[in-house]
């Protein structure tokens, strides 16, 4: 590996390259557990593809906000450590494929160069902070929530309260109650409000996607802008301690707040009031806030060809912004995927003749902002060359969809494949629905809902089907989903199962029926409500017959060879091997990062690694009798139960814990609390040493 130590200013961000390269070392030399060393990688951004010996990275953009720099530096990347192809996901970020784990270090350093960064864009941390991306731009917004996700995303990162949590945490930002960010589907989602004159949020708890989609509850109708974070703050804590840690599919938040219900839960949050950090938190707007200054350049002469097309993608693709004069372009980006050829040039672009900035979209577009009227002609132009003019951004012809059985472990069936099967269809046949901003159509490779098939108005997920002692791929097919605003959606009904290859003739009927059926000016979801669930099933049914399937069947999209049914094992969180000896070592580590922070006057931080300490090294004799350890709050009550009359302290075990709530993080107090933990761990690891002894001793 090359050296690059002495190109990274920021020691925080130096600490952890360096630890994420020495792990590396360690786990090449067999001297770090695979499950332990697939946690910390996760961490970084570094996640397990399907094909053998490559990584996927995944960096993280706060709510998709990316300069012209930024863009350069990516590419640069993607063609130094990748194969020059960038993916845009559904959560605003980036993704490189076929990275070798070895160089991951000094890729990430090469991003740090332009401050972008790998740090908790997977694992069971919190992920990427979505926003509407036209949040700042939005007529009808009350106030920009751009400097508020980027407050998140700083406070949050690196902050020990969620390194490793039961599960991955996901927040939205929406600008408006259209909710564009789809907060009834995240863990926090926050809209935008004004009440009285003040700036604040709705915020919305415990939605999710996945196999078992659950809408978000109301968790506050109004909570002022400087409460934002401690509210957050509160929500990881009580989520880090109380949720399940063991079974992964019942880990995320909704399963907790099904467990132990709303208002116990935000009783549980209100607890936690005098721990926090901070019982208010003053984010600062004023980088937001500026002016739009653009450089004075000659506006360049052009013509024109096809007059048409150009109306069209105005018509599609362009929207006026509330700050007068200047519009906005969205750009239709096929599949995610795009080119570092292409980036360049569109960097150069925006640097030259915007503002500087491009947001990356949840349904896996590109936006350009600040953009002069009489530059729209040019920037058509240039973008028609860069083949990033075609008309339907956001339209029922843009589909999103996840990478599937391309890359990912978990995909069943193909969803690019389909999608561009779809997308022919869709240009070919149904071309005014380019401007048809009613329809969505989203598509997963698996239930776990990567490309969002739940919510969508028309879905599909990759499935399979036999067929006597053949499989072939399938696609379930989901209709009836979609937001509906100010906090509420809608999930999709899963209405029939059918071969892959019958796809395209699905979304034919589908579209056919919707345009002799509909009453007039009658929206997709009011149709759909309107007929019912079981008419669209006798509406595709006869494409459900597997007794006539042709060889072709047996092959799925974008493949030449007979369809195999290959799950691998899926990453997305990552979950630990608990060994005892680990978490001894974890724990010592954490009274070393509760010493440090201590130094650094982090009091907040200090306690909460000291806590950390304390449940691990509880929790690692509980493993050694055999106990279950599904949560935090389990570890502390099963201890103090089975460990009481062994482990002497100067009061319960779980008063003794329990101190990070009835304290506020004050240096006498953060000080003393660390002693415990240290005091807590030399008698356990005293005991497990007598233990062993004894063990030894009648062995022989």
């Amino acid at each position: 590996m090359q050296s690059f130590r002495k190109e990274i200013e920021n020691k925080l961000v130096e600490r952890d390259i360096i630890n994420l390269e020495n792990k590396i070392s360690l786990y090449y030399q067999g001297k770090i557990d695979e499950a332990r060393f697939k946690s910390l990688r996760l961490a970084c951004g570094i996640y397990g593809q399907r094909q053998f010996g490559v990584q996927m990275v995944r960096i993280k953009l706060p709510y998709g906000k990316v300069s012209s720099e930024q863009l350069h530096r990516i590419a640069e990347v993607s063609d130094k450590y990748s194969r020059g192809r960038l993916h845009i996901t559904t959560r605003q970020d980036i993704q490189i494929h076929h990275v070798s784990l070895d160089r991951t270090p000094e890729l990430w350093a090469e991003l740090e160069k332009d401050e972008i960064t790998l740090r908790e864009a997977c694992g069971n941390t919190v992920r990427n902070i979505t926003a509407s991306e036209t949040a700042g731009i939005d007529p009808n917004e009350p106030f920009d929530v751009s400097p508020y996700a980027h407050a998140v995303f700083e406070f949050f990162l690196r902050n020990p309260i969620c390194q490793e949590m039961g599960r991955k945490f996901k927040i939205s930002f929406s600008g408006t109650d259209d909710d564009s960010a789809l907060s009834f589907m995240h863990d926090l989602g926050f809209i935008a409000k004004l009440k009285e004159g003040n700036r604040g949020f709705k915020i919305m708890l415990a939605g999710g996607l996945g196999s078992q989609p659950r809408q978000a509850d109301v968790m506050y109708e109004f909570v002022e802008e400087d409460k934002i974070i401690p509210v957050i703050e509160a929500v990881l804590r009580v989520f880090d301690r109380y949720g399940e840690r063991t079974i992964r599919t019942r880990a995320r938040l909704k399963f907790l707040i099904k467990e132990i219900g709303l208002a116990s839960f935000v009783s549980l949050v209100d607890e936690e009031q005098k721990a926090l950090s901070n019982q208010s938190y003053k984010i600062d707007t004023a980088n937001f806030d500026k002016e739009i200054i653009l450089p004075e350049i000659k506006i360049p002469l052009v013509k024109i060809e096809d007059t048409t097309a150009y109306d069209l993608w105005k018509e599609a693709n362009v929207f006026p912004q509330k700050q007068q004069g200047f519009f906005a372009i969205g750009i239709k980006v096929h599949l995610g995927d795009f080119y570092t050829d292409k980036a360049r040039l569109l960097a150069n672009l925006i640097k030259k003749y915007a503002a500087n900035e491009l947001r990356l979209s949840l349904r896996q577009n590109m936006l350009i902002r600040h953009v002069k009227e009489e530059l729209l002609p040019f920037f058509y132009t240039e973008l028609h060359k860069l083949g990033f003019a075609e008309a339907g951004y956001n339209s029922a012809v843009d589909i999103t969809a996840c990478p599937g059985t391309d890359t990912c472990n978990l995909a069943i069936a193909s969803s690019t494949g389909i999608t561009k099967e779809l997308e022919k269809v869709l240009t070919n046949e149904y071309p005014h629905f380019k401007t048809n901003k009613d329809i969505t159509i989203k598509i997963s490779g698996c239930m776990n809902s990567c490309g969002q098939h739940s919510m969508a108005h028309i879905g599909f997920q990759g499935m399979s089907i036999n067929s006597g002692n053949l499989v072939a791929p399938a696609l379930q097919v989901l209709l009836g989903g979609g937001i509906v605003g100010n906090g509420k959606g809608r999930f999709s009904d899963k209405v029939i199962k059918i071969p892959s290859k019958r796809g395209p003739e699905a979304l034919r009927y589908l579209l056919n029926d919707f345009e002799t059926s509909r009453k007039d000016k009658e929206t997709f979801l009011s149709y759909y409500d309107r007929k019912q669930e079981n008419y669209f099933y006798r509406l595709l049914k006869p494409l459900a017959n597997t007794s006539n399937l042709k060889q072709s069947d047996f092959i799925d999209w974008g493949s030449d060879v007979q369809y195999l049914k290959t799950v691998g094992v899926g990453e997305c969180a990552g979950v630990v091997i608990d060994l005892v000896g680990t978490l001894f070592f974890e724990s010592e580590e954490n009274i070393q990062h509760a010493k440090e922070s201590l130094k650094l006057s982090q009091f907040s931080d200090s306690v909460y690694y000291a806590y950390k300490s304390m449940v691990n090294t509880a929790k690692a004799l509980l493993l050694t009798k055999g106990e279950k350890t599904n949560t935090q709050a389990g570890i502390i009550s099963q201890f103090e139960k089975l460990f009481s009359d062994k482990i002497t302290l100067e009061t319960q075990f779980s008063k003794f814990v329990y101190q990070i709530k009835n304290n506020e993080p004050s240096k006498e107090f953060t000080t003393k609390y660390i002693q415990d933990a240290q005091l807590f761990y030399n008698k356990v690891t005293a005991y497990r040493t007598k233990i062993l002894s004894n063990e030894n001793n009648q062995q022989t």
